[in-house]
């Protein structure tokens, strides 16, 4: 073992707080002079550290046996209780002989990293009377059994606290059960909410940037002990500290490079919070996200709450590597097929089109590259597809269903662009309604305009609904919304709410 002293530790008879990290300390080793730093200026209560070696961690770290996630590696042992007994029986005493500590466990901490951080849950489950303050950096609750055990365990004792911390990108490459990593992270810290454990004794907190390397984990060790060991409940005066940009919780951003299209997306996933039915989960795909996906996500996050909620589903924005929420140059490319100048109106501000064209090439990718790398993620009922398009990706959405009727089971156009390249849309459909036959399938169209758009485009909604309608070819299930008092982009949070209870049922 490795024990750390703090800088006082000589110079007072004082007793201190104790942290058991795993893998030797590596977590503090990496970072001591900030530490130091932190016990200098205040902002960490002095401490004693105490790395613990293992020569078997894939053995004492792991709570019970398990197959290797790679032919020709040896399996998981399963050795974690006896670990911790040790700690809790041996290790513990002899440090409390020897140093001057707080042996009570609202003053032991347990922490680690990785399956350091998965037996450190297992020995604040385990050995409560001994371990109140536990720390899970990057822990590995991709193992296997483990999510059951929390899903059928009572939670945390009230005088344990609990630190949790994951990066976005852990086990995002990954093929086997790592894949899961901030997922099942994401569970556990909602189902022990759940459980009762209240924002003051369990904390989560997840960096944008984050994969699973000792990089990101020795960034969060002086993090996890500040809370583990914080003052709780202190409210004898009001702070505010800058803490950086406001997350989501339970949604995903990934970066996304088409082969098809040669652009670069930025690709938004809302994550269900429950588990999935047993054909898989209803998706929506979303364009335009980086203007919709936040409010989508946020909407969905407190709808499907359990008992009463909507089901849960998969949200999936599609959008671009900036931080405006439209998008211009690009989507006008990727929702249009090509016009020439002298097919599209005059822009008001006399200004030329931007470059059109790219929408087969776009759902192309959707349909090629970006739905089978979020099926490798999330269970998903391929069935209970839809697909979501405002203005121009409204467009795109009514350009799908008539070109590609069957990848979706819900089309949601809302404020479509139907005026584009001289109403192209309106002839599409005279020219193929008859072999589409919508009237066949359990395909859904749902058309959504403002009271107070321009005319023709409360026109056009209007129109092509009653053009459907009429023909006898159109959808069995069509509906048409228009949302009195809203504009061409105020209607967008007045129909997210229908559009969710419809895209998750």
């Amino acid at each position: 073992m490795i024990v750390y002293l703090p800088p006082s530790y000589e110079k007072s008879d004082r007793r201190f707080p104790v942290a058991y990290v795993q893998d030797g300390g590596d977590l503090f080793t990496e970072c001591h002079n900030y530490m130091e730093h932190l016990y200098a200026s205040g902002q960490l209560e002095e401490m004693i550290l105490v790395g613990v070696v293992t020569r078997a961690r894939n053995d004492e770290y792991t709570p019970w046996p398990a197959t290797a996630l790679l032919d020709g590696y040896p399996d998981f042992g399963g050795q974690g209780r006896a670990y911790v007994d040790e700690v809790a029986d041996v290790l513990k005493p002899f440090i409390d002989r020897h140093y001057r500590t707080k042996s009570h466990a609202e003053a032991t901490a347990m922490i680690g990293g990785s399956f350091g951080g998965l037996i450190s849950l297992f020995a604040g489950c385990w050995r409560p009377e001994v371990f109140g303050r536990i720390g899970l950096i990057s822990a590995s609750f991709w193992y296997e059994g483990v999510m059951d055990f929390i899903r059928e365990s009572q939670g945390m004792d009230d005088h344990q606290r609990m630190y949790m911390s994951v990066g976005r990108n852990e086990g995002i490459y990954k093929r086997n059960l790592q894949r899961h990593m901030v997922e099942y992270t994401m569970e556990a810290h909602r189902l022990w909410s759940e459980n009762g454990a209240p924002a003051s004794r369990l904390k989560l907190t997840v960096d944008s940037e984050g994969t699973h390397d000792p990089l990101f984990m020795v960034k969060q060790f002086p993090k996890a002990l500040k809370w583990l060991f914080g003052e709780e409940g202190d409210t004898h005066k009001s702070v505010m500290s800058r803490l950086g940009a406001v997350h989501i919780p339970g949604t995903l951003a990934w970066s996304m490079r088409s082969t098809l299209t040669g652009r670069d997306y930025r690709i938004f996933i809302a994550e269900p919070m429950g588990p999935p039915p047993e054909a898989g989960y209803p998706i929506l795909y979303v364009l335009d996200a980086n203007a919709t996906f936040g409010s989508l996500a946020e909407a969905m996050r407190l709808q499907s709450r359990k008992p009463h909620g909507i089901p849960p589903a998969v949200i999936v924005g599609i959008g671009y590597d900036s931080n405006d929420p439209i998008v211009t140059q690009e989507r006008f490319y990727d929702y249009t097929v090509h016009a020439e100048d002298s097919e599209l109106p005059a822009r008001p501000d006399g200004s030329d089109w931007p470059r059109t064209g790219g929408a087969e090439a776009f759902l192309d990718f959707i349909e090629d590259e970006l739905k089978p790398a979020v099926e490798e993620v999330f269970p998903v009922d391929r069935s209970k597809q839809s697909l979501f398009g405002h203005s121009l990706g409204g467009f795109l959405t009514l350009y799908t269903l008539f070109t590609r009727p069957g990848v979706y089971r819900r089309y949601f156009a809302a404020s479509p662009s139907i005026w584009w390249k001289k109403h192209m849309l309106l002839q599409l459909w005279e020219n193929r309604q008859e072999e589409l036959g919508l009237e066949k399938t359990d395909v859904e169209l749902h058309l959504s305009v403002g009271s107070q758009e321009k005319p023709h485009m409360v026109g056009d909604a209007n129109g092509l609904y009653r053009t459907l309608s009429a023909s006898g070819r159109g959808p069995v299930h069509l509906t048409m919304v228009e949302f009195p008092d809203e504009g061409h982009v105020s209607l967008l949070p007045a129909l997210m709410s229908p559009m969710l209870r419809r895209a998750s049922s």
